[in-house]
């Protein structure tokens, strides 16, 4: 029998030994009510679960990350199994009909192996004390019709695969490796003659011809290349995919079925999702009631500002003058459209990684992941407008540092790469203009990139070259003190403001202690090894923790921190 693998359910599974038998028989029906509304693709806190169960709402877990559906269903099916066993109720005594998993398959038509998969997918089972005085498990009536209603036409083709008599199996076989001997045709193809042929589904005909190839592995039916696809080969079906190619030229092109295809897909499409990095600021007004209607339910920004979407990026090695009389008569934001546009893009990621977390390649929803790409694909847009509406802020601050060596047009296009990084890092709550915060980001961002630009482009004077190097000695020496001292400055603020576990964590993953110039910094794994706390954890006290030093610190000592 499974275990429960979640800790919190298997200690309340234990503690409920000792509660009174009407008690537990009342928290096992809220179970078996509560399993049949998980969704795969949701996540669920372990305090909800437990009072979903009980009835009594537990403490919270901070610490613990949300329970996928797909890990709460196995959990519950092991819990509701293990906890029917406490109750030792007898099958002769439940009112309905109780069947075994032997006369379960022979009612439906199924072999005992198929059963055993319907209850990873949903088929509760309860633990009965049967004629022979024996515990096994147990099928209600009841809960095998709710399972069959619920899966109509997975029954139905288990049923005719189970009804297909030997001799009609080894035709099958045959006229497969007649077809896969003398035509072109695909697999699914194959498959797809044959189950017309011979009035069964698609997926039976598939079964049985699986479990021949099982059963001889030294009598191929098809010599093309079937099983567990290559990385390679999955790459490429997903990367024609995305240019627009249709499932079935795909399908011709691999020799794979539409399913297998669009699996293929799917995992890539969830790799893709969990590899993208998603960062954003947080604010209290994401989990408030009616969020979503509030920060989404308005347009991003005015009509007016819609049409200059097109906008090119300038690149370096373009004619800087045509550029920027595409700019003039390009309208700025104001203070509102702002904070509106801020608000929108940080709130669609905040989304996005809610919906991201617990996800996995290999069991994952096309809703979801559907969900999840248009959450970003939306952050994307109005980060285009936002980044747009600035070009010409990028062309002012250049225009301060033209005479510093760098040519023109090279700080044009620096410029809006400080300016797309800008918008990723800005901190809408503080009230702070982004025109301001953009300025000084592009400004610092010169500031180290044109020394270097003048010693690559290099001068014939070897005393300049002299004085160059003195001065970047000079500005390092000064540097590293300013560094110190801010540090100092930064750990003072720490101390002042976060709890002692809070400290520890920002004070060794980020090197505040010790020369500025060699910083001793931890990992979070290591961080978590000394607390005895997971990496996870550690990760989500350093997030708490420098949600509070955004209101204290300024911007460039919140970079300087972190950056």
């Amino acid at each position: 029998m499974r275990r429960v693998k979640n800790k919190y359910l298997s200690q309340l599974l234990s503690q409920l030994r000792f509660t009174p038998l009407t008690k537990r028989k009342k928290q096992l029906e809220a179970a078996e009510q509560f399993l049949s509304d998980v969704e795969g693709d949701r996540q669920y806190p372990v305090e909800f679960v437990i009072f979903k169960i009980t009835g009594f709402k537990p403490a919270a877990f901070p610490e613990l990350p949300l329970l996928s559906g797909e890990e709460l269903q196995d959990d519950l099916l092991a819990f509701i199994a293990r906890l029917s066993g406490q109750l030792g109720q007898k099958a002769a005594g439940q009112g309905q009909k109780v069947y075994s998993i032997k006369e379960l398959a022979e009612k439906l038509g199924v072999s005992t192996k198929t059963i055993e998969r319907w209850r990873r997918r949903g088929l509760v089972a309860r633990t009965f004390v049967f004629g022979d005085g024996r515990k096994r498990l147990g099928f209600l009536h009841s809960s095998v019709e709710r399972f069959v209603k619920a899966n109509t036409e997975q029954v139905a083709k288990a049923k005719d695969f189970g009804r297909l008599s030997g001799k009609n199996k080894r035709r099958i076989v045959s006229l497969a490796r007649d077809l896969a001997r003398r035509t072109a045709l695909s697999r699914y193809q194959i498959i797809e003659s044959i189950s017309q042929k011979m009035g069964c589904a698609h997926e039976t005909a598939r079964y049985i011809l699986a479990d021949y190839q099982d059963r001889e592995p030294d009598r191929k039916i098809f010599t093309k290349p079937s099983g567990v696809i290559q990385p390679a080969e999955a790459g490429r079906i997903f990367e024609l995919y995305r240019r627009g190619r249709p499932v079935n030229e795909l399908m011709e092109r691999f020799n794979r079925s539409k399913s297998s295809i669009y699996r293929i897909i799917k995992r890539r499409r969830a790799r893709a999702l969990l590899a993208q990095k998603i960062e954003f600021i947080a604010s209290n007004e994401f989990v408030l009631e009616g969020a979503r209607q509030k920060i989404l339910g308005t347009p991003p920004c005015r009509d007016d500002l819609s049409r200059y979407a097109p906008a090119q990026i300038y690149k370096a090695g373009k004619p800087a003058g045509s550029y920027m009389q595409t700019l003039n008569d390009r309208p700025t934001l104001n203070r509102d459209q702002e904070l509106g546009l801020f608000r929108r893009y940080n709130f669609l990621k905040y989304l996005a990684g809610i919906r991201r977390t617990g996800l996995k390649h290999t069991k994952v929803s096309s809703r979801r992941l559907t969900e999840i790409e248009d959450y970003l694909k939306q952050a994307e847009s109005v980060k285009k407008i936002i980044v747009e509406s600035n070009l010409r802020l990028v062309v002012s601050v250049a225009s301060r540092h033209a005479v510093s060596g760098m040519g023109f047009q090279d700080l044009i296009s620096e410029g809006n790469i400080s300016l797309m990084e800008a918008v990723e890092k800005f901190d809408y709550t503080r009230g702070v203009r982004f025109t301001t915060y953009a300025s000084w980001v592009i400004a610092k961002d010169y500031a180290g990139k044109i020394p270097a630009e003048k010693l690559r482009r290099g001068r014939r004077d070897r005393a300049g070259i002299l004085n160059i190097h003195q001065d970047l000695s000079l500005r390092h020496r000064a540097n590293i003190r300013q560094l110190e001292q801010a540090g100092r400055d930064l750990v003072k603020v720490i101390r002042d403001n976060l709890d002692e576990r809070e400290q520890y964590v920002m004070v060794n993953h980020f090197g505040l202690e010790g020369p500025a110039a060699r910083k001793n910094k931890k990992t979070l794994q290591q961080i978590g090894k000394n607390l005895e706390l997971s990496r996870e954890r550690v990760r989500q006290i350093e997030l708490e923790a420098l949600q509070k030093l955004r209101q204290v610190l300024s911007i460039e000592e919140f970079e300087l921190l972190t950056g």
